[in-house]
This record gives structure tokens, sequence and C-alpha cells, in this order.
């Protein structure tokens, strides 16, 4: 990436050519991860697409994400139409906010997620990824077959319940699971229309909107009343949120933003994790190889008993099938932001004002950067695969293509706080299943990807179990 000016760059970016006065928007929405790819294999890197006469930028290499995302993040902002969108749901938590707002934020939540604290979480996920097993068996019993996402994201609720509210959600996962299908689409729907209607009209919509929140907003509040009731550090993020002041002004968080940092987590933190979950199921029973070395390791590993904090680093192909699951079907699978100054990605200018989009689902799936990018191959991840001038140094310390050639939880000082906790989280519930259940694919029974605000399997993953 050249270093001059931006006002020296080539100010004609590559880029489809759209509709006078809705730019790409059509073709955006008719197939949005089609279009991004084909975007992306004919443009390059940096790419234009006119949005509803607004410029808009696909950014897809990995030095111009790493500028966006970390060496100039104070410049992409997240003034964007998708995040008003979201903001509508989440209020003003992790996922919105940025500058001041966000650093309290982050700085009050990291605790919850620091090493000592998840070794304690293991136990409790393990737990839980037992009951998952008991709950898919009774579901598959007589040869039924049944949709394992909806399972997924029950289990996924009951982990994030306890380990961070300290309560079992469980019985409140289908009333969330509904509300969240709901919120999903509306922030999509938001984001994308041609014509923004006005959030207050009582449209069919809108409504089903308002409805589905005021459920969400009642589980969420009863934790914090119940909390605050009770009193005391439980260990538990409700817990040191509840009790951490502000370092200028002394004074604790309002139920308002307590809220929102709670709904952020309690919504992010399970539906990424439920989605990743079903897709790597999905893919391991379309390649019965991968899965038989998978169920080999956890035996060999664990022996028929459940997975602990210590078990991870053996559990080597374990974490290598879900990294490659998220390769492919990245839970986040867009990221939006807003160049508040002009700026240069790759020797081509970027306006001030300009929206900057940057996909893990396109990057991943690049052809200049991964072998067979359609594929589904764990052993990409070994370490050992990769030739050493193509290493890089990474947070966790294994062998990595070009940073930002994979990037499942974003990067720079807004990677996802809870991506510790959601890969241990995950290698547990995966590792428990596959230990004790074979889930399999219904014949003739397609699954499509519904590009929400993660990727959703549509009309659901149906499997059988043996």
């Amino acid at each position: 990436m050249s270093s001059s000016p931006a006002s020296a760059a080539r100010s004609v970016v590559p880029g489809p050519v759209g509709h006078p006065l809705w730019g790409t928007l059509p073709q955006f929405r008719g197939d949005r991860l089609g279009f991004l790819l084909r975007t992306a294999r004919q443009y390059g890197g940096v790419a234009r697409m006119g949005l509803r006469r607004r410029a808009v930028f696909l950014v897809s290499a990995p030095a111009g994400i790493k500028r966006v995302l970390q060496d100039n993040a104070e410049n992409y902002g997240r003034n964007t139409r998708s995040v008003a969108a979201l903001r509508e749901t989440l209020g003003d938590g992790l996922l919105t906010t940025t500058g001041a707002e966000w650093r309290r934020n982050r700085r009050l939540s990291q605790p919850a997620f620091h090493k000592q604290r998840l070794a304690a979480f293991a136990e409790l996920m393990a737990t839980s990824s037992q009951g998952l097993v008991a709950r898919l068996r009774r579901a598959g019993g007589g040869g039924v077959t049944f949709d394992v996402v909806p399972e997924m994201s029950r289990v996924a609720l009951q982990i994030v319940g306890r380990c961070l509210f300290g309560r079992d959600l469980a019985d409140d996962a289908d009333a969330v699971g509904q509300a969240l299908n709901v919120t999903l689409h509306h922030t999509i729907e938001r984001a994308q229309t041609l014509i923004a209607l006005p959030a207050g009209l009582p449209t069919p919509g809108n409504l089903r909107f308002r409805a589905a929140l005021r459920s969400l907003d009642r589980l969420v509040l009863s934790l914090i009343e119940e909390r605050r009731r009770e009193g005391g550090d439980r260990g538990d993020l409700l817990s040191m949120l509840l009790l951490a002041r502000d370092e200028e002004t002394g004074q604790g968080l309002s139920d308002r933003q307590l809220r929102d940092e709670i709904i952020t987590l309690l919504l992010a933190g399970h539906e990424t994790t439920a989605m990743t979950m079903s897709w790597t199921f999905y893919l391991l029973s379309l390649h019965p190889l991968a899965r038989r070395a998978l169920a080999a390791e956890v035996v060999a590993t664990l022996g028929g008993r459940a997975p602990g904090f210590d078990d991870l680093p053996r559990l080597r192909f374990t974490r290598m099938v879900l990294e490659e699951s998220m390769r492919l079907y990245p839970p986040a699978w867009i990221i939006t932001r807003s160049a508040t100054a002009a700026d240069e990605i790759d020797g081509y200018a970027i306006p001030a004002g300009a929206i900057v989009l940057v996909s893990p689902f396109v990057t991943h799936r690049d052809p200049t950067l991964w072998e067979n990018p359609e594929g589904f191959d764990p052993e990409r991840f070994a370490p050992e695969r990769f030739a050493p001038e193509r290493l890089a140094s990474v947070e966790h310390g294994e062998a990595e293509r070009p940073r930002y050639a994979y990037f499942p939880f974003g990067g720079g000082a807004h990677l996802c706080i809870g991506a510790a906790f959601a890969m241990m989280e995950a290698t547990i519930i995966l590792a428990t299943v596959v230990q004790r259940l074979t889930l399999d694919l219904e014949p003739g029974r397609p699954v499509a990807i519904d590009p929400l605000v993660t990727l959703r399997p549509t009309p659901g993953i149906w499997m059988g179990v043996s």
C-alpha cells in the first residue's frame, strides 16, 4: 500500500456500474453474498460501489483491511446505516459505539473475559453441552430428523446466561430465538431498504419489531433488577458492571447503559456461537473423513470424560475444524465503517464520508489467498502447512497467512471481546457432542444462506442422530 497522501492517489476506483439513482443497491439486495464475491473477483482488492448516490468501497485485500481495522482505525467510525439499524436493538453497546464511550464500555467488560475466569467457565460449558447431547438424542429418537439450529441457539444462550449473568436462560430460549429472528430481519431490512420509512410508523414490520424488542428488554431488565436486589460480586459480568464506577465521575452505569451492554453480549454472544456450531455440524456431515479424524482425536484426548480447560490445547484438530468452519461461514460476515477524513487504500483515494465495507466472507474465499477456497479442509489451519516466509505473529501464537486474510472476529482495537470465550465454548460443545453422537443431514433437504446480521441457515439444518 502506498504511503503517499490521499490527494496524490488515484481517484477513479474500479467497480460495477449501477442505477443512476439507487446505484448498485438493487443488485446488492438481490444477492448480497454473490454480488460482493463477484465484485471483489472482477475489480480487485478495492472496488467502488455506489449505493443511493453515496460512495461505498469494498476492501477485500488483507493490507487494505488492516488499514481500515487497525493501522488507521481511528479514521473509520461507525456512522453507517447498518450500525444505525443495529443500534435500534442494541442501543449504545460495544458493537455500536466508538471513541471514549466505547473505551469505557470495553474497559468495564474486559475483566469478565480474562484467562482465569475463562478457566472457571469451562465446567459450566461442559455441563451445558452434556445437556445438549441429551436433548439431541431425544429429538432424534426413532429416526426422526429435526432442525439443529434452535438446539444450538438454546445451548449457546444457556452458556452465556450461566457464565456471564449467573442465570440459566434455557427456559427463555424459545422466546429469545423468536425475538432475535424478528430483530435480525428488521435490522437488515432497515439497513438495505431503497426507501427508509420512519421507525415510528405503525407498519406491520415495525410493530413486530417493537414487540420483539419489548420481549428482549423484559428479559434483560429482569436480570438487572434481580442482581440489584441480591447485591455483591458473584464473579460474573453482570456483577462487575453493576459494581463498576467511572474513573472520572465515580458514577455507576444507569439501567439503560447496563441494558445496552447486556443485550449486546447476550444476543451477539449466543447468536454467533449458535451459527458457528450449526454450520460446523453441517460441514462435518458432508465430510465424513474429517468427522472421523475429529472423533478419533476426541476419544484419544478425553477417553470418554467431559472436556475441561486443560484439554483445550490438545484438541488441536477440533480447533482446526472450527476455524475452517468460520472461514467458510463467518458469523459476522460483513463489517461497515465510515471514513471521517480522506484516506488512501492500496493507491486509491477514499473520500471523507465514504462508507467502507470489509467482508470476512469475501476475503476468506479469495482464491489468491486460499487454495480451493470453496472446499472444506481443516488441515489448512495446521501451522506446519504454512511456509515460514508467510508466517505472521498473532495474538494466540499460531501461524497464519497474511494478517487479515482470516478475521472471523474482526480485528484491531475492536477485535471481538469474547473471541477466546467463544472458541473455548465452541470447542467444548463440539468435543462433547462428537464423542457421544453422530449428526447426519437429512437427504434431499437443501440448505441455503440467509445473510442477516449473521449468516443464518435457511430453512434450517435438518439432521438425524445416530
